[in-house]
């Protein structure tokens, strides 16, 4: 964590949320299980709200990790959401989200699947804009930091890695497309000069 001179600081408590909702049949798949695309929009609503709740900004989303289903949903399920910021850096946040559902007539709840969305701040123009530096209190929150930290430094090596794999393949082509149009003129040049076969034979 930095400590920036006028940098606002907040505690992950302070921007957590909860959400629940239950299934109804229009979220069902055509095999009868929850979609998976619905339970994707919940979590990124989810999501959202922590992450706006932290930056008290208007945040985009901008990644989301991998993705496990454990366990279908079904119909009638009460579907609970659990969202928290994990780390946050100058103007993005990760923010993790627990998902659990829950049977409504025995009351067992079930882990069904997590997820760590990226979410960035932006100001009035659309552009990134700084957030307030997260302060985690609990060993378990310290925890989730450290770890989001990792993640982060991940992605960010692996946006290097993709960025310099394109501009080796980029520089590569136009290598190839100068290779060619040199083969062309110098193809061009012989023509012009070498002699008639049928002027050459007299």
């Amino acid at each position: 964590m930095s400590d920036a001179p006028g940098r606002p600081r907040r505690f992950v408590r302070e921007s957590q949320h909860e959400t629940s909702e239950i299934m109804m049949p229009q979220d069902a798949n055509i095999l009868g299980p929850v979609f998976g695309g619905a339970v994707l929009a919940m979590m990124d609503k989810a999501a959202a709200v922590a992450a706006i709740r932290h930056a008290r900004r208007s945040c985009v989303t901008v990644s989301i990790d991998r993705v496990d289903f454990r366990e279908p949903i079904h119909v009638g399920d009460l579907v609970v959401m659990r969202a928290s910021v994990n780390f946050a850096g100058r103007t993005s946040m990760e923010i993790g989200v627990r998902v659990e559902a829950e049977e409504m007539i025995s009351g067992y709840r079930r882990h069904t699947n997590s997820a760590y969305l990226t979410f960035v701040a932006i100001d009035a123009e659309g552009r990134p804009t700084e957030v307030p530096e997260l302060v985690p209190e609990t060993a378990e929150e310290r925890r989730r930091y450290a770890a989001a930290q990792a993640r982060r430094r991940r992605r960010l090596e692996e946006r290097t890695a993709e960025a310099e794999a394109t501009a080796a393949h980029i520089a590569a082509e136009a290598a190839a497309d100068g290779a060619a149009a040199d083969g062309a003129a110098a193809d061009a040049a012989a023509g012009e000069t070498e002699p008639d076969a049928r002027t050459a034979r007299r």
